[in-house]
């Protein structure tokens, strides 16, 4: 007896698709990779980005964040460890949403702005959960 789904069987296709799983993954991470070099080949910018969140020693947290965006991207995008690369990712995302978009400190636009981003972090974190979980069951099967 065949399976049933309510999935049309074109889409089927090309969720079925053998590239979609790492391009998926790739496209997930592309912020962090894309910051995490534009941090490392402008280190003093990346410091002062921190500085201007407050958070101190500005160039540590520079150096982290580097680090996770680049190290955990990777992890990600290779299917190894993904746990470990989506958890950073997802550490490194929510000190970025709480520090820099702060909406319950501000009124109006800039309120509407922050609380919008604030949210965009959030399922961006969801994601790397989902990520995580997509590949733990892949190796467990």
């Amino acid at each position: 007896m065949a399976a049933t789904s309510d999935t049309p069987r074109p889409i089927a296709g090309v969720l079925d698709w053998p590239l979609l799983w790492p391009l998926a993954r790739l496209a997930l991470v592309s912020a962090y990779l894309i910051g995490g070099v534009q941090k490392l080949t402008d280190f003093p910018s990346a410091i002062a980005e921190q500085a201007h969140f407050g958070l101190q020693p500005a160039w540590l947290w520079a150096a982290a964040a580097i680090a996770v965006e680049l190290i955990g991207s990777l992890l990600v995008i290779v299917n190894r460890l993904v746990w470990l690369g989506a958890g950073a990712l997802g550490v490194l995302t929510s000190v970025a949403m709480l520090t820099a978009n702060d909406f319950w400190h501000m009124d109006g636009h800039d309120r509407f702005m922050a609380l919008n981003a604030f949210f965009e972090h959030l399922g961006l974190i969801a994601g790397l959960v989902l990520v995580s979980i997509l590949s733990m069951r892949a190796r467990r099967a």
